[in-house]
């Protein structure tokens, strides 16, 4: 008996030992790797096994590897995070971004910007969240969370979205309870009028459900006050979003008098705001972000606010924001937390943002090209806002690769050896 149970424990170490040495799916090689939760800045190798990271090291044996991907001379991060874009597609031709035509297919613009997760901003409110979920989320190889509006019916323009009856905190709070997975916090979007109702039951909904709060803040004449929505409204870890846009019927963070950053935002961002660039159609001016940063003010967070309104204009898509960023002095890891680590934090998900071991898979290769070798050979890229403003930065990131749940679902050039085309699972 004894030998017989010596033979089987020496049996399950060499089938232990067996499965330890079976090879990776996937090892990315001598790429820069941008890993700004586990400080890791450096050259190293990234294995990837059953849709995990399973190893981060200086040299990973990669024999056996079902496909190698040669990333010398490339930065590899984290899969970016976009916490604020617009996807409930629809053709109601009536509403907007609520299952209407303003908003866009998820995985059109995600995977060939490196952006493996996004937050839909409000498009859905309580009433409409589980049309969304069926025809957007789940049939998404995205992955795709949500802020759900204050207003019950969400993001259909007009009318509806002045409706203070339909602003339910107890409503929109149970519909985030029943979807804690999915649903990331509360979105109040394009009220216009000078009443602080709207913050206040969107920030109510955000108690009731334990989540934060984005806050789009209209407009108004006069305009309310930025000091108190920071200071008396807002909790720490709220979100205040298209933070560099100066219109007439918001109050801008940068004084437009002094181009100084007022001493409040300071206060606001050290308490726990988290400033989100929110980029848009509109709400993005160099007028607020060059001075800001120029202080030393920089976003938390770096999103897009992507529609069919703001993807063919000044905005384009997540790494051409960023590239705005490098090109006004934030550096590559500043760019790459704000666009990886810290929204993950922001929405309370700190299993995403990382290459941490165990974790999903979710990678971006990026190229940092410089001007002076782009097709143009010009020496530099131009960069625009809605304004008209113009600046010029030497260098612009590029996707080469993004890697989903250990898939690789964008590869622009072909790096990966071998190429395998997969067709999108049914």
């Amino acid at each position: 008996m004894k030998k017989l149970f010596l033979f089987a424990f020496a049996l399950c170490v060499a089938f232990s030992e067996l499965a330890l040495a079976q090879p990776y799916h996937i090892v990315i090689k001598n790429g820069h790797v941008i890993d700004p939760k586990n400080n890791i800045d450096a050259v190293m190798d990234v294995a990837i096994q059953d849709g995990k990271i399973a190893k981060v090291a200086k040299s990973i044996d990669a024999t056996g590897a079902r496909q190698v991907v040669n990333a010398k001379g490339l930065y590899v991060t984290p899969g970016l995070i976009d916490i604020h874009t617009h996807v409930f597609f629809g053709t109601n031709m009536n509403q907007t971004y609520s299952n209407g035509p303003n908003a866009l297919p998820p995985d059109v613009f995600t995977f060939r910007n490196g952006v493996t997760t996004i937050v839909d901003a409000g498009c859905s409110g309580w009433r409409d969240f589980e049309a969304f979920k069926k025809q957007t989320i789940d049939a998404s190889q995205t992955r795709v969370l949500a802020l759900l509006n204050i207003v019950g019916s969400g993001m259909r323009g007009g009318k509806f979205e002045q409706n203070l009856e339909d602003m339910d905190p107890k409503a929109t709070a149970d519909m985030a309870k029943k979807y804690p997975e999915l649903v990331v916090g509360v979105k109040l979007a394009h009220f216009n009028g000078y009443n602080w109702t709207p913050t206040d039951r969107a920030v109510e909904a955000g108690k009731l459900a334990n989540k934060p709060v984005m806050i789009d803040f209209g407009g108004s004449q006069p305009t309310l006050s930025i000091q108190e929505l920071y200071l008396k409204h807002l909790r720490p870890g709220d979100i205040f979003t298209h933070c560099f846009g100066q219109l007439g019927t918001r109050e801008p963070i940068v004084d437009v008098a002094t181009s100084k950053v007022k001493p409040f935002v300071w206060e606001a961002q050290k308490k726990g705001i988290i400033f989100d660039v929110g980029y848009g159609g509109i709400s993005f001016a160099f007028s607020q972000a060059i001075p800001a940063l120029k202080e030393g003010f920089f976003p938390n967070t770096i999103s897009t606010d992507i529609h069919t309104g703001s993807m063919n204009n000044a905005m384009k898509d997540m790494l051409n924001v960023m590239s705005k960023f490098l090109a006004m002095g934030m550096d590559l890891k500043s760019v790459i937390k704000a666009s990886t680590w810290a929204p993950a934090q922001a929405i309370k998900r700190s299993e995403l943002g990382s290459l941490t071991e165990g974790t999903e898979a979710d990678v971006a290769v990026l190229d940092l090209v410089d001007g002076k070798f782009a097709v143009r050979d010009v020496g530099h890229f131009g960069f625009f806002d809605y304004t008209g403003h113009k600046i010029e930065g030497k260098q612009k990131l590029t996707c080469e690769m993004t890697i989903r749940k250990g898939r690789i679902v964008y590869d622009l050039n072909g790096i990966a050896d071998p190429v395998i085309v997969r067709q999108r699972p049914q």
